[in-house]
């Protein structure tokens, strides 16, 4: 099975022997509550997801991920993973050695060792991580609300976050290695996705399951837009497909609870490098992987891979052209494979199916199943209510 980002699947969760004594600790430490996207980062470090990652970036790594995107010692990573806090409370913090991070209900998360606190220039991460400091883009806006410091160390997980919902698709790195490994998988695909899947994305999918043994649908649960499709509406969607159309013995649904960085090339290379440590040996890489707007070129996170050499990356990209329904051809193609003028494609975009859910319309069955068409209106219908 491929090796962990780093070469150590990396997992922070303290032992059931310690779990009291770091829970009384923590009553003697400042506590800082986290929002939505530190609370998935902090899950994603403790299970090993964000392999080798211990702790939130010190200095050192994040000007390194920023400006280079390596971590200080040349390991590849492409996204600063922080912890910012506003002025008031980088003074609290002046001599603690330790922090307890908890939700935004007081659930005590995990103790932080705080080993750097730290300024830093928030234009410059805009610039460089999401090319543009256009405080319009969700991810720059991100950026600019949060504190004016940071803080690194690692941490020591207490207690998981409380979700209610996915429990049962709700993998850790070392559970989905282990199901790949009791399926006999040595190559697995994984397929990002915060949208609902439709048959341009079965197209991609089956593609690559011709050359894998298997595939790892693995949508992100964590902060999303506002107008993005609700996570569990597009759950339904992935089940009803997945039981309909998929071979049962060669597709894993399981959720990543990544929050939404919009940042385009960069977050696809953060993405490859994550599912390698979920065990995938492949990653779909298709037109416009984790952008928004008109921020990014229609295949440049395809083109950022040429920074690194493969070995290291490991993980393979496959990198798809846009897919669409050929009346002229009978089936999905892409401009690799079809030889007929755009008149003949199906195409649609987000926007105009939004539309047409709302309007009560299903979308052509060229573009969507219609078992998801349905689930889509209702969840519209649902949000309009």
């Amino acid at each position: 099975m491929i090796a962990p980002h780093g070469g150590t699947l990396i997992n922070r969760y303290v032992s059931r022997d310690e779990k009291a004594h770091w829970i009384e600790k923590a009553r003697t430490l400042p506590r800082i509550t986290l929002d939505d996207k530190n609370v998935s980062d902090l899950e994603m470090i403790a299970g090993g997801a964000m392999s080798p990652l211990t702790g939130f970036m010190t200095r050192e790594d994040y000007r390194s991920v920023v400006r280079e995107m390596r971590l200080a010692d040349g390991l590849v990573w492409s996204i600063p993973i922080t912890l910012a806090v506003g002025k008031e409370t980088a003074g609290r913090l002046n001599g603690a050695s330790q922090v307890a991070l908890v939700d935004p209900t007081d659930h005590l998360l995990a103790v932080m060792e705080v080993t750097d606190v730290y300024s830093y220039d928030k234009e410059e991460e805009a610039r460089r991580v999401f090319r543009t400091t256009d405080a319009s883009h969700p991810g720059v806006a991100y950026v600019y609300q949060q504190g004016e410091y940071l803080i690194g160390g690692p941490i020591f997980m207490v207690d998981r976050p409380r979700h209610t919902d996915f429990v049962e698709y709700r993998l850790e790195p070392a559970e989905t290695r282990r199901a790949f490994e009791e399926r006999g998988w040595e190559t697995v695909v994984a397929f990002q996705t915060r949208n609902p899947i439709h048959r341009a994305h079965e197209y991609l999918q089956k593609c690559a399951l011709e050359i894998v043994d298997g595939l790892l649908i693995h949508p992100l649960v964590g902060r999303t837009k506002a107008d993005d499709i609700p996570a569990e509406v597009r759950m339904k969607s992935y089940r009803v497909l997945l039981e309909k159309y998929y071979p049962r013995d060669r597709v894993m649904l399981s959720v990543f609870p990544a929050a939404m960085r919009y940042a385009g090339p960069r977050e696809a290379v953060f993405h490859a490098l994550v599912r390698k440590n979920y065990g995938c040996t492949h990653i779909i890489i298709g037109r416009d992987h984790a952008g928004v707007g008109n921020y990014y070129g229609t295949y440049d996170a395809q083109h950022i891979f040429k920074a690194f050499k493969p070995e290291e990356l490991e993980i393979t990209p496959l990198f798809f052209e846009h897919a669409f329904y050929c009346k002229e051809c009978g089936n999905m193609a892409s401009a690799k494979t079809c030889p007929h003028d755009s008149e003949a494609h199906v195409f649609l975009s987000g926007t105009k199916v939004r539309a047409m859910l709302a309007r009560g319309e299903l979308p052509p069955k060229e573009f969507t199943r219609p078992e998801v068409a349905r689930i889509l209106m209702e969840g519209v219908k649902g949000n309009n209510e």
